[in-house]
């Protein structure tokens, strides 16, 4: 599946898009790590917005704010940290789901490898 990610940098006065195309399945059949996918895309994206030339980074999902919103045929996922913000979606999923799977999935300790801590990306 592609969706698109609107990423918008503290400090800047405009918006940029990115397309994702590395999650797999269609939103209504998500599972978990599907979502841990998504999420971990639009941090990505973010960080690359801000580091052209670096190569993708571990991630860890904490220290984030999140929010499901209903959106004309889906479902937005808005992400902030402190390197700024990212809108995805609509995605065709109930949004109840989603916050729940999301919940889950921010509960769950970060995997070997991952970083947290840093306000580029978590």
């Amino acid at each position: 599946m592609n969706f698109a990610v609107d990423i918008w940098l503290r400090g800047n006065d405009f918006a940029t898009t990115e397309t994702i195309t590395t999650v797999a399945g269609e939103p209504h059949a998500w599972t978990e790590d599907d979502v841990r996918d998504v999420l971990g895309a639009m941090l990505r994206a973010m960080d690359r917005s801000k580091n052209p030339d670096q190569p993708d980074r571990p991630i860890a999902l904490r220290g984030l704010s999140w929010i499901v919103n209903p959106y004309e045929t889906g479902v937005m996922i808005a992400l902030e940290i402190t390197l700024g913000a990212a809108v995805a979606g609509p995605f065709n999923i109930d949004q109840a789901t989603l916050e729940g799977m999301i919940t889950r999935v921010l509960a769950r300790p970060a995997p070997p490898g991952a970083t947290s801590g840093s306000a580029h990306v978590h």
